[in-house]
């Protein structure tokens, strides 16, 4: 497969060929059609985002969404060919998303909505999550409010 790989921090990320990722328990393998770019990438592809624990080489990229390509074992809720989105890695030795192809957590997946088209659902996790983060858990958001 194809990824686009940071060698050494502060560089461009360059286009290699990779080998197939393999899927283990728990994990599905999706093919990506849509990525989504955050602060975050862009902090960790400067080095200064220690926090995140990439090891270079690396596939950065936490946002995606794409097709199910094959599930791992004791995976039920995803079958081949639905369409996903989620966040996949980037951080921590954890492939990202910018690549063909990358194993998820299938913890970290949801069937993407119909309304949605892959690039609008690549751009939703980590910015709702973000979202959710400072209006619910700092600032105490109740309904109705």
């Amino acid at each position: 497969m194809r990824a686009a790989v940071l060698s050494a921090f502060g560089s461009p990320l360059c286009v290699t060929d990779l080998p197939d990722p393999v899927r283990g328990p728990g994990e599905v393998l999706v093919r990506i059609r849509a990525s989504g770019i955050n602060p975050l990438d862009t902090k960790i592809r400067r080095g200064e985002a220690a926090h995140a624990a990439v090891v270079l080489p690396a596939v950065l990229g936490i946002d995606m969404a794409g097709t199910v390509e094959a599930v791992g074992p004791e995976v039920t809720e995803f079958t081949v060919g639905d369409d996903v989105y989620g966040m996949t890695g980037g951080v921590g030795g954890l492939q990202g998303s910018l690549a063909e192809l990358a194993v998820v957590d299938s913890r970290l997946l949801a069937i993407k909505p119909h309304a949605l088209t892959m690039r609008e659902a690549a751009a939703v996790p980590l910015a709702f999550i973000t979202a959710w983060e400072g209006l619910v858990d700092r600032a105490q958001v109740q309904s109705g409010q």
